[in-house]
């Protein structure tokens, strides 16, 4: 039986994304061409042995709009025989890419692939492409929640109240994150996963020398009063120090079978073990990473206490605490060299970004099993499994 293994996982340094951020006058299409160029380069194959480029990106609009990644795989020098298609399961579209391409090596369709991901925040700010779109939900979807939906920051706060998460746990994980992804920067740990580029050669969000009392002075980032006439049991803990970050970055997997990269004399990193997608309620949004992960645990065969690593997306510290408190996953070996908190999270690059970032820190330490979620708009989670292999 076929398999499908890692033999390659890279990402660019995280830029802030802002105007004034190290990124911003990079155009995504050549943002995603860094990445692409690298894994390439690292693996030392000829790209014409790509049988397809699937990459990740949200806000499909503008700069990022009409297929970017057939034309980032272009700008990166690959031969035009190579195809590309990008797809968009919102935060998780570089992990689903990395889905799509793996299910699509075990089942013969591809040899060689690249999954990827990027996003350009600064250049194209999340939401540009629901610009000038009256209704984007539909009377059908009105119907079946006529109190109507409510954005992210919102759900963030409802699972807070709903698993009792204070603002000083969710500000201790937030520190605790950077305070992690300065050690692993400092100490060097992140220079395998790292593409360099000219204008920025480390991730440009962490932060070292806050405390509690300089966070607790934080306003709440997405208090309404109409909100909070609807729910009053939100607390309005979130603020902008205990949610991820506004990004710019790109990221890429080369993905072969293992008896393919014996032949090409490649090392695999890593097993793709087991895949799972899950939904839940839409209003809470981002809960779906527990049934996910309790799912791809099933199909995997596998016990919470076999994985050595978690990769869990700090789309909000709330998110990630209330998934620990469900699962009882031990924090410690959660999101070991900092989150998206700290590091940052290029929507669609931030799932490809979790993937190289826990293949490498499993070869680090010596770990077998570990295990990656997402959370995602709409109410939708991935959730990967992937066996250090070596």
């Amino acid at each position: 039986m076929r398999d499908a293994v890692i033999v390659e996982a890279v990402r660019t340094p995280i830029g802030r994304g802002r105007p004034n951020g190290s990124l911003h006058e990079v155009h995504p299409v050549d943002l995603l061409a860094h990445s692409l160029r690298a894994v390439v380069d690292r693996t030392g194959i000829d790209p014409a042995l790509v049988d397809d480029v699937i990459g990740g990106v949200v806000t499909q609009v503008g700069e990022q709009a009409a297929n970017v990644t057939r034309r980032a795989a272009l700008a990166a020098g690959f031969p035009e025989s190579v195809p590309a298609v990008t797809v968009d399961r919102q935060c998780g579209s570089s992990q689903q890419a990395i889905h799509f391409a793996a299910q699509g090596v075990i089942a013969g369709a591809y040899d060689v692939v690249i999954a990827a991901g990027v996003e350009s925040m600064s250049r194209v700010p999340m939401g540009a492409n629901l610009v000038g779109t009256a209704d984007p939900y539909g009377p059908a979807l009105a119907e079946r929640y006529p109190d109507g939906l409510v954005q992210q920051g919102i759900s963030a706060e409802l699972i807070a109240a709903r698993w009792r998460l204070g603002r000083t746990r969710m500000d201790e994980f937030a520190l605790a994150s950077h305070d992690r992804a300065a050690r692993a920067t400092e100490s060097g740990l992140f220079k395998r996963e790292i593409a360099p580029l000219p204008r920025l050669h480390r991730d440009e969000g962490i932060r070292v020398g806050s405390d509690l009392d300089t966070l607790a002075g934080l306003r709440p980032a997405y208090y309404d009063e109409e909100i909070a006439r609807r729910f009053p049991q939100i607390g309005w803990n979130v603020t902008a120090a205990n949610a991820s970050q506004i990004n710019d970055g790109s990221a890429a997997v080369m993905i072969t079978t293992s008896e393919l990269a014996a032949r090409l004399g490649l090392t695999p990193l890593a097993r793709l073990h087991s895949f799972a997608v899950a939904g839940d309620d839409p209003l809470y949004m981002l809960t779906a990473v527990v049934p996910a992960t309790r799912k791809v645990l099933r199909r995997a065969g596998l016990d919470l206490a076999d994985i050595d690593l978690f990769e869990v997306n700090e789309a909000f510290a709330a998110v990630v605490l209330a998934w620990a408190d469900e699962t009882g996953a031990d924090l410690d070996r959660v999101n070991v060299h900092g989150g998206a908190i700290a590091l940052g999270h290029p929507l669609g690059a931030s799932g490809a970004r979790l993937t190289a970032t826990l293949v490498h820190a499993l070869a680090e330490r010596g770990g077998r099993y570990g295990l990656q979620t997402m959370c995602e708009a709409g109410g939708l989670a991935n959730a990967t499994i992937v066996e250090r292999l070596g």
